[in-house]
């Protein structure tokens, strides 16, 4: 039996478990099954995934991300605000701003102040094939699940993304079509999914299901794709507060449909909920 301490955070409400690495070591061979046991709201601890700060040879530091399902993500950007503060809290990093390698290549969050995280997300990835995404383009392409037909925009935030605008109850639409999407055969690497409705030109209201999660409080990349779908449908401005049901995050992206090449930025909060000990 090993005793492993543990840090949980929440960024909007999506939460997590952070583990220092000689933590996650002394229960590395149990993964990533262990990691569905870890994340399970009445047996474990409780969260939406685990982060684990990792050595880089081309970063300040990496992470190592499992998914509450155990399997593994290539980016969370409610979770890149969270690992941002544990691991300067924890003095892994001295600097408020520093480089993450990522599975969606290097992220670079820098801290502020009030627990607030502002997160250079990169560019929006637009290519089909790069998302990856079966159609033949990425805007207001048809999907057809059993029984319902939605006009979809395809976005990778180094995960992919499934945006819907939506005047109906997005709540519902995520809860009843949320799993058909997200395993649809457009998306060979399944998908997250977000419903989105248009309040003004600078807000719009977002419900997701996450890929790997189902319905969650809160999604960082949902956020930032939602609003790049928002920017390039020409719905919203360049800068877009994304209400999520855990809270708010203010989204910043010069592009447009001309020239989509610069970069996403995210801020947001990052808190601690409790630290403690488990034994596995």
């Amino acid at each position: 039996m090993s005793t492993v301490k543990f840090s949980k955070m929440q960024g909007l409400g999506n939460d997590f478990i952070l583990m220092l690495p000689q933590e996650y070591e002394k229960i590395k061979d149990k993964f990533p099954n262990i990691a569905v046991k870890l994340c399970d709201r009445r047996f474990g601890i409780g969260a939406d995934g685990i982060f684990v700060p990792q050595e880089s040879k081309i970063a300040d530091l990496k992470w190592l991300f499992y998914q509450s399902d155990g399997s593994t993500a290539q980016m969370c950007g409610n979770g890149m605000r969270c690992f941002a503060r544990f691991v300067f809290d924890n003095k892994i990093v001295n600097s408020k701003k520093f480089s993450v390698e990522t599975g969606a290549g290097i992220i670079i969050p820098e801290l502020l102040d009030n627990n607030l995280v502002k997160v250079n997300m990169s560019k929006p990835i637009l290519q089909p094939s790069k998302i990856p995404f079966n159609g033949e383009h990425n805007l207001n392409y048809n999907l057809q699940t059993a029984t319902k037909s939605f006009l979809i925009n395809a976005i990778s935030m180094g995960n992919p993304h499934c945006v819907i605008f939506t005047e109906q109850d997005a709540k519902k639409l995520a809860s009843d079509y949320g799993y058909e999407i997200e395993h649809h055969n457009l998306f060979s690497e399944k998908t997250n999914v977000e419903f989105v409705k248009v309040l003004s030109r600078n807000e719009i209201n977002v419900d997701v299901w996450e890929r790997g999660c189902g319905i969650t409080l809160a999604c960082g990349t949902g956020a930032c794709a939602s609003a790049v779908a928002a920017i390039l449908n020409n719905l919203c401005d360049n800068n877009v507060k994304v209400n999520l049901p855990g809270g708010s995050l203010f989204i910043e992206w010069a592009g447009n449909s001309q020239n989509p090449d610069f970069d996403v930025y995210m801020t947001g909060s990052a808190e601690y909920v409790f630290c403690g000990t488990i034994e596995i």
